[in-house]
């Protein structure tokens, strides 16, 4: 319905248009993904200052009209998470905890969990600076899969239900295999199982730190999954 809205947002994405404007990425608890046009913040007196830029939790008052770009109407500033920007690691992780969210997330459906976890991650980088992990990211992304409906199949051979023996992992199948149906699937150990049923389980804060080799498979998982049942593609970890 068109006329006034306030809501909470994180800043996805900030994009330079025209000579003074931006276009602006946002993630919402009740409206999802949405995009707005904020007029004149570029110019030096601009009322809005340096606050929509991407990673900051605002709360804003926007206009709806008739298209689909709302209208940014207000900005008062929730959490700017000014550390993490000092931090080019957690920079790295922040901007690929965004991307994850606008592409697994694209539509209007709310999904207040996703902005409360998207808010969690942020926060985390901002509070312990120097500390950024691609442990982390996979972590994060791996309870985005779960709240999109596309959480792997981790308990149970996915093709047969065998729950011994697991060897592998099959993005088509869409979960763990075991030994005997591992045919089109890749290598994935017992730490890495135990670090993808972990990342869903646990907290975010509490995502172990493990070796590199662990992360780099479990976020094949991630990263596979989302391409095969999702049509998502999400960057790897760096």
């Amino acid at each position: 319905m068109a006329g006034p809205l306030s809501t909470d947002a994180v800043v996805l994405r900030s994009m330079r248009y025209g000579e003074a404007d931006r276009i602006l990425h946002l993630y919402t608890p009740m409206r999802g993904r949405v995009s707005a046009i904020a007029k004149g913040v570029r110019r030096t007196r601009s009322r809005f200052g340096g606050r929509l830029e991407p990673f900051f939790t605002l709360r804003l008052g926007l206009h709806e009209g008739r298209s689909d770009l709302l209208t940014v109407t207000s900005a008062e500033t929730i959490r700017p998470h000014a550390r993490l920007r000092e931090d080019p690691d957690a920079l790295d992780l922040a901007a690929r905890g965004c991307d994850a969210v606008g592409r697994l997330f694209d539509s209007g459906e709310p999904h207040p969990e996703v902005f409360n976890l998207l808010g969690a991650l942020l926060a985390l980088l901002d509070d312990s600076p120097g500390t950024a992990s691609s442990e982390l990211l996979v972590a994060f992304r791996m309870k985005l899969l779960l709240a999109a409906g596309l959480a792997p199949q981790l308990s149970s051979c996915a093709t047969c239900g065998e729950a011994e023996h697991l060897a592998g992992f099959s993005p088509a199948a869409g979960g763990v295999v075991c030994a005997s149906c591992e045919a089109g699937s890749f290598a994935v150990d017992a730490p890495t199982h135990g670090f993808l049923v972990g990342a869903l389980g646990a907290p975010l804060a509490q995502a172990p730190r493990v070796p590199r080799r662990v992360v780099l498979v479990a976020d094949r998982v991630v990263v596979e999954t989302a391409a095969h049942h999702g049509h998502v593609r999400l960057r790897p970890v760096p």
